[in-house]
Formats: structure tokens, C-alpha cells, sequence
């Protein structure tokens, strides 16, 4: 998913909206003969993502300036751990640094809240996933980001896979189990064999009608937890049990325990905060 091409246009987009004209502090200040020797330092524990964001900031602003990686996506480090040494030409690290920090931070602080939620439910079978509720033109680094935390991806855009929503059922005219049934096999029919179909659900009544379409999912939205058991109960296997809303770090074990297979979690994305990381030079 955070392909090549991807890093190269998010970090090239980045680099223009800082420095645009170049980075006059340093054109006028720093000699061209200058050299520095930093470290990417911790301020703070967590899971390190984004180490090819970083590789790329300064790959682009100057070939000679030499990465080192000192921690592997998806490790867990504490405050003061150095976790990559960034050497070489003083003005292509100087003008690299924020948006190398910025990428970095916000991609680490993903993946930290990710291995969060991640850990609350180890004792379930539940796996947690993100949602699309990610900042336009970084999806593909936030959902690296929550793998990287021991996370998993929900469909990337709505090319991906078939979620039928409450608003597509209401625009479809299926008010009643007959018509639930009838407009997803229909959809069925038309969607090739491959294509995964997620159902949303907001009652428990619309599932055996769901069910009867042979759906690979529910979606099970803001369910209470004895609905969530009762839901998992209907279902009996016969499509993936899928929790969503109202969930946050209090609640996810007891959603989990319930049976569901995924819960999806918008704040894994949108409600991360970045991580307090440092660029030291001595």
C-alpha cells in the first residue's frame, strides 16, 4: 500500500509546501561545506512508523545525506531511544528536518494508539482496523501507520469493496426484509464473484434478512454489548461479525469479548495525536 510512488509524492508535495523558493535560513546562514551528524531521538515511548518517509526527505533534497535506520517499523522504543542518525550536508538536513519530523511523528503516533487498542483485545480473536476517517492524501501512510501498531486495514477507497450503508439502502427503497433481501442479491448478481460485500446493520432485526443475501460481512454499528452477543449469536458464522461506534480504549475489550471478529476504530486515524520526536544534533 505505501508504495514508492506514494512516498515520492507525498514527501515531494511536503518539501514544496515548506520551502517553496528554498529554505532562505539556511541558503544565507549555513556554508555549503557544512556538515552535520544528528540523531532522530524520542521524547517520548511508543511504535516507530514512517522510516521511509524519513529516508526520502532527505534522498530528495540531497542524495549524500546518509540515513541509518536504528529501529524497524512496528518496534516499540522508550523516551530517549535514537531511532534513526540522519548525517551528511548541513542544509539538506536542516531543510529537510520538520517535514521529516512531521511525517514521522504523525505516522508513529498512529501506530502507537494502534498497538493501544491492539493490545486491549489480544486476549479475543477481534482484530482491530481502521476506517476511511483518514487526513486527505496521507491515507496510505496512516493505514501503513496502523499495521505497523499490530493494526489492520479496512478497504483502502471506496474502489476497494462493496459497503452497503444504511443512506444506499434507504436510496435503494429496501425498507423491509423482502426488499433488504431482494436489493443485495441483486447487487450480488452484478459484483463480480471477488468482490467482498459489507452490510451495515444498525438492529438487530436487519440481519437474518442480510444474512439470507449471503453478504461477507455486517457491519454491526453502535451496538450495545448485549446486542453485539445477540448479533454474533444470529449471524452464527455465516458472514464476518464486524463492530463499529462508540468505541474507544474503555470499551474495546468488552466489544471484542463479545465474539465479533473485527472492530473498526475511526480514532485509530482521525483522534491520533503525533508523537513527541526530536532531530538532535551535538
Amino acid at each position: 500500500m505505501l508504495t514508492p510512488h506514494i512516498i515520492e509524492s507525498v514527501v515531494r508535495s511536503a518539501l514544496a509546501e515548506d520551502a517553496p523558493w528554498g529554505d532562505l535560513t539556511v541558503e544565507l546562514a549555513i556554508p555549503a561545506s557544512a556538515e552535520i551528524d544528528a540523531r532522530l531521538v524520542a521524547r517520548e515511548s511508543g511504535v516507530f512508523a514512517g522510516g521511509p518517509l524519513i529516508v526520502e526527505t532527505f534522498r530528495q533534497l540531497d542524495p549524500r545525506i546518509e540515513v541509518t535506520a536504528l529501529a524497524d517499523e512496528g518496534e516499540a522504543f522508550a523516551a530517549g531511544r535514537a531511532l534513526a542518525r540522519i548525517a551528511g550536508p548541513a542544509r539538506g538536513v536542516l531543510t529537510g528536518e520538520r517535514v521529516a519530523l512531521n511525517l514521522c511523528q504523525r505516522m508513529s503516533g498512529v501506530a502507537t494508539l494502534t498497538a493501544r487498542y491492539a493490545a486491549a483485545v489480544a486476549h479475543t480473536q477481534a482484530r482491530i482496523a481502521d476506517t476511511r476517517k483518514t487526513t486527505p492524501g496521507l491515507r496510505a501512510l496512516e493505514k501503513h501507520a496502523v499495521r505497523a501498531g499490530g493494526g489492520s486495514n479496512h478497504r483502502f477507497g471506496l474502489s476497494d469493496a462493496i459497503m452497503v450503508k444504511d443512506n444506499h439502502l434507504a436510496a435503494l427503497g429496501a425498507v423491509d426484509d423482502a426488499s433488504i433481501t431482494s436489493a443485495l442479491r441483486r447487487l450480488r448478481e452484478r459484483a463480480g464473484h471477488t468482490t467482498s460485500i459489507v452490510v451495515e446493520v444498525d438492529r438487530l432485526e436487519q440481519i437474518p434478512p442480510v444474512l439470507d443475501a449471503a453478504p461477507t460481512g455486517l457491519l454491526l454499528d453502535n451496538f450495545s454489548i448485549p446486542e453485539l452477543v445477540e448479533g454474533v449469536r444470529l449471524i452464527d458464522g455465516r458472514a464476518i461479525a464486524e463492530a463499529s461506534g462508540g468505541v474507544d480504549l474503555d470499551t474495546v475489550a468488552g466489544i471484542a469479548e463479545t465474539g465479533v471478529d473485527v472492530i473498526s476504530v475511526g480514532r485509530l486515524t482521525h483522534g491520533a495525536r503525533a508523537l513527541d520526536l526530536g532531530l538532535d544534533a551535538p
